[in-house]
């Protein structure tokens, strides 16, 4: 009688089969596992959600890339640095890499660790909220705070909910919510922005303040921002902010590359764009800013939440009526809470957080409407 085959290192019954979760996870990174369907009544594509997963990162390595760019020269005007592209580039590529470093280390230590508790297969969900992260911070961040940030975020809002999939709130954003509310000095103001952190080895200089538009436009009106900022400056993102959510142009290169591979609802980011428009529109009218409407999507995150927040398969609606819905009251409710809320300039956090909370009723009463609706066309046949 033949030899049974030996079950292999890491499969069941072999000897590290305990770490099989994390075996699969790197062996399935860059190809597609052999489990698929063979036959039935089943949809066969060539992508999973591992796929998906870095579709949204390449979409995000524009924002990224000039973001990198933005940190080293944001620092080389406000210090009189007399540093030349690469230079730039250089400094902040090498400022970025530890919150990058940091954030996929805490993130997904507690990923793996969570998914060799459970014997389940390694979500990727973590490929797209930790390479978000460090993009929605403050480039000076301390390390330990976001670590800690990531930690509350990943344990609270994914594993305790059951891991990817299973989140009702978006990761990333709230793993921000919890820096800002926790935080607020290292989160706000406006001696956040701008890279000072390796500044004072190369030059004697003290902190200086460098305030975003948003900011600039919060206090000061249309007048102070022109002053400081054109409109141009804020599209191509020559501005301090966030380190992915400064230029238009690169957010833009993302969202073309989601829409046009189907990832991300084009749905969500129209209507938002048309409810933060509306809404911007409404508060010129009625005196609450001097500022056009336009300018709304170029300030602050909005454009970037549009694109690759709210966007979020998971947190936002399934329906494609809801899909309206809750992407324009996204933008409707940032616009809300940057000109009618004085204690805070930035609403996009906010919005999509709520709306993530509303996302399951908006489903539900668009569901129950459709279902009503076919069962009096029933009743009057």
């Amino acid at each position: 009688m033949a030899d049974e085959k030996k079950p292999g290192l890491f499969e069941k019954g072999g000897k590290l089969y305990w770490l099989h979760s994390t075996i699969d996870a790197f062996d399935t990174f860059l190809r597609v596992p052999g489990t698929v369907t063979a036959k039935g009544a089943h949809v066969r594509d060539g992508i999973d959600l591992k796929r998906v997963m870095i579709m949204v990162v390449i979409a995000l390595v524009p924002a990224a890339l000039f973001g990198m760019y933005n940190v080293g020269l944001q620092t080389s005007l406000t210090y009189g640095l007399d540093w030349n592209f690469w230079h730039m580039f250089w400094y902040g590529l090498l400022r970025m890499l530890p919150l990058f470093v940091v954030s996929y280390l805490v993130g997904l230590a507690i990923e793996f660790g969570s998914s060799q508790i459970r014997g389940e297969e390694v979500n990727e969900g973590y490929l797209v909220t930790g390479f978000l992260i460090p993009l929605i911070v403050p480039v000076d961040v301390p390390l330990w705070m976001l670590a800690l940030a990531v930690a509350f975020s990943v344990i609270f809002v994914k594993e305790v909910f059951g891991g990817t999939g299973m989140n009702i709130w978006n990761p990333a954003l709230v793993a921000r919510a919890f820096l800002f509310f926790s935080y607020p000095s290292s989160m706000s103001g406006s001696s956040v922005w701008v890279s000072k952190t390796w500044v004072s080895a190369l030059k004697d200089v003290d902190a200086v303040s460098a305030a975003t538009p948003l900011a600039i436009a919060h206090d000061g009106g249309a007048a102070a921002l022109s002053s400081q900022y054109s409109f141009l400056d804020m599209v191509y993102g020559f501005i301090p902010g966030s380190t992915g959510e400064t230029s238009v142009i690169a957010i833009l290169l993302g969202a073309i590359l989601l829409v046009w591979t189907g990832v991300a609802s084009w749905k969500i980011m129209v209507s938002s764009i048309a409810g933060g428009l509306l809404v911007g529109w409404l508060g010129q009218l009625g005196g609450a800013t001097d500022l056009p409407c336009y300018y709304q999507l170029v300030m602050g995150g909005f454009l970037f939440g549009s694109v690759f927040m709210a966007t979020d398969p998971v947190t936002a609606a399934q329906t494609e009526t809801g899909k309206w819905i809750y992407g324009f009251l996204v933008g409707a409710l940032a616009v809300v809470v940057r000109l009618w809320n004085p204690g805070y300039m930035e609403g996009m956090m906010l919005a999509i957080l709520f709306m993530n909370t509303m996302a399951p009723l908006i489903d539900h009463c668009v569901v129950t409407t459709h279902i009503n609706r076919r069962a009096k066309k029933v009743k009057t046949a």
